[in-house]
């Protein structure tokens, strides 16, 4: 799979495109993509939603997607690092905000389609990027403070239908076959002890225990718990590269007994210790 690579901390550009000519791709960024105009659908990470005007993508580091254009689209990109998120937002955000964007850039509540679902948010976050796109090409005088303070609006905004956002699973679940949908599920809460509980799962998807467990073995060849382990796995790679946390913090934030135990599944699903996938990545 083809991997983007992007030596700057921030850049945002426009791209108008009728067939989609970029294979199935990850990058080394976090990648914020907002639909100007057209349509098609969006394929990330296996799962496929239509996009449409107004729809906002946000795609962490190792996430791998490509579109599929129906009408002539209009993309808007902003490419973004941590360091330049730690820089120009949370050092001046107040802890509720710091938190929830926190928990966006560490996957811990994955949104697969646009994130944004209000139509007044839609319409003024297209303006935002206008602006933000001409203050960032034009490098006239306070450019680069306007360029973050807008960008500080976007995500405020992202924040904002984040946190009101309850038809989320709903959506899904109308547009995705049921394995899928109980991946999807997986994939949102696997840190949250009680929603994993064999029996509350089985409610939500209104099956028994007993089968919702074979189910998924045999639809996958994964238990439940291979895959909530899958996904700590997954998400302490993105930490390890992408976070200020120590090894400590990262085992205590995936809700492992220890740092031995982490260190111990780590090595079993990657075949080296979360230390040495740390030193031999962050260099390459």
């Amino acid at each position: 799979m083809k991997r983007i690579v992007n030596f700057n901390s921030f850049n945002i550009f426009r791209v108008e495109k009728e067939i989609w000519d970029i294979e199935y791709h990850n990058h080394n960024f976090y990648e914020l993509i907002i639909i100007e105009n057209g349509n098609g659908s969006h394929h990330l990470n296996g799962i496929t939603f239509p996009y449409q005007k107004g729809d906002v993508f946000l795609l962490r580091p190792s996430d791998a997607h490509e579109f599929t254009i129906k009408s002539k689209t209009r993309f808007i990109y902003i490419k973004f690092t941590e360091e330049y998120i730690w820089k120009n937002f949370l050092m001046n955000k107040r802890n509720e905000l710091k938190k929830m964007l926190q928990l966006l850039m560490e996957d811990r509540s994955f949104i697969y389609e646009s994130v944004i679902k209000s139509e007044t948010d839609k319409e003024h976050l297209l303006q935002l990027s206008g602006i933000l796109l001409h203050e960032f090409s034009h490098k006239d005088l306070y450019n680069k403070e306007i360029t973050a303070d807008l960008f500080s609006g976007i995500l405020t905004i992202l924040i904002r239908n984040t946190m009101s956002n309850t038809t989320n699973q709903k959506w899904v679940s109308k547009n995705i076959s049921r394995i899928d949908r109980i991946l999807y599920y997986i994939n949102v809460n696997f840190l949250d002890t009680d929603r994993m509980k064999i029996d509350n799962m089985a409610k939500e998807f209104m099956l028994s225990p007993n089968y919702i467990s074979n189910y998924i073995k045999k639809e996958t060849g994964f238990s439940i718990q291979q895959h909530i382990i899958q996904y700590k796995v997954k998400t302490a790679e993105k930490l390890l590269l992408q976070s200020h946390y120590n090894i400590s913090e990262i085992a205590d934030k995936l809700g492992f007994n220890d740092v031995s135990h982490f260190n111990k599944i780590f090595k079993i699903y990657r075949s080296q210790s979360p230390s040495a996938f740390k030193k031999e990545n962050k260099t390459s």
